[in-house]
């Protein structure tokens, strides 16, 4: 019973519709920063990607949080853009008859600043800027149908200004018999801002994020290819949700068709298996691309790629995604299996 009410609860949240907003105009957007090496080199996001061995996964979808995961211990770094960093650590437990656990830790840390003034006069006081999501997550499943929750507490701390939030990603995932297609989708960050940065403030939204993906594995070569379609909720990401007061008639003039407006809901990856133990990764995300190239060099923004390695208990993934000209963005990620019958 509480399987059926829990998929009811799902779709219906799936069927919300809202307006929201990418690029700033929220909360707790460090909420949309990947912190895998993997997901990273295969465009920055994937939620139907099946691999029980990935503590990564259930991140971007809680519902593939699988039983081999358990007792394993996951950390991510990421060296980001301007001296930011952030990361995520992680550890899985399954329960025969319950379902399977896992908590984890997101940070953001944006680094030491120097008070001044608003006359921009030095006042020789240091102050420093980070956030934190508590990731607890649960997973089961009825068949081949797989469903989760990652409920998220939030804490944001700028200087002397403290929000703190509540969010969750629900999420289900449906494998084919052979195993070898593999069916996501996930609503992230469904929640709200519980207290403001100050006093009688205005509550901000946070970036809700209706997701849907699919993994395809090549029966007969070792390929891997994946495509998720994000912001679903939203269908103009090109035109600003409101214009600024500022802002002329000039600035602000879209014309895409069909095909670039739905291209820029898509992220694209594909994973190359020579052994069991390396693999190479390559991904592309056209929304990327379109927010943050040069007009006259467009270069490999919006292109990543990584590789991953195993080494006996130990799993090593590397991940470079290429944000703008100024510089790209290296991600680390080390999962350790602790299971004695290893």
């Amino acid at each position: 019973m509480m399987r059926k009410l829990y998929i009811i609860f799902l779709l219906a949240m799936f069927s919300l519709a809202g307006k929201g907003q990418i690029g700033g105009e929220y909360t707790y957007q460090f909420l949309e920063l990947t912190n895998s090496a993997r997901i990273a080199a295969l465009g920055g996001v994937q939620v139907a990607i099946s691999d029980s061995s990935d503590l990564n996964l259930p991140y971007h979808n809680p519902s593939l949080l699988h039983p081999d995961m358990s007792h394993r211990v996951l950390v991510n770094y990421v060296n980001y853009l301007a001296d930011v960093n952030y990361g995520y650590a992680s550890y899985a437990r399954h329960y025969e008859g319950i379902g399977n656990f896992a908590v984890g830790m997101h940070y953001i840390n944006y680094g030491k600043f120097e008070e001044a003034l608003e006359t921009g006069e030095l006042t020789g006081a240091t102050f420093k800027a980070a956030e934190y999501a508590l990731n607890l997550m649960y997973s089961n499943h009825y068949g081949r149908l797989n469903y989760g929750i990652n409920l998220k507490p939030i804490l944001s701390s700028f200087e002397s200004y403290q929000s703190f939030g509540i969010a969750a990603d629900l999420g289900i995932n449906l494998s084919s018999k052979s195993g070898l297609t593999s069916f996501g989708l996930v609503a992230r960050n469904i929640g709200t801002q519980i207290t403001t940065y100050y006093r009688d403030g205005d509550r901000e939204r946070i970036p809700f994020n209706l997701q849907m993906g699919i993994s395809q594995r090549l029966k007969h070569a070792p390929l891997v290819f994946s495509a998720t379609m994000q912001h679903m909720n939203v269908w103009d990401l090109a035109s600003p949700d409101e214009e600024p007061e500022f802002s002329t008639e000039t600035i602000y003039e879209y014309d895409e068709g069909f095909v670039k407006q739905f291209m820029r809901h898509m992220v694209f990856g594909v994973e190359f298996l020579p052994s069991m133990n390396f693999t190479l990764r390559a991904g592309y995300n056209y929304q990327r691309r379109q927010e943050l190239k040069y007009d006259s060099k467009g270069s490999t923004v919006g292109f990543s790629a990584g590789f991953g390695l195993k080494i006996k208990r130990f799993r090593l993934d590397y991940g470079i995604s290429r944000f703008h000209l100024a510089g790209s963005s290296n991600l680390f990620s080390l999962s350790i299996n602790l299971n004695d019958n290893y």
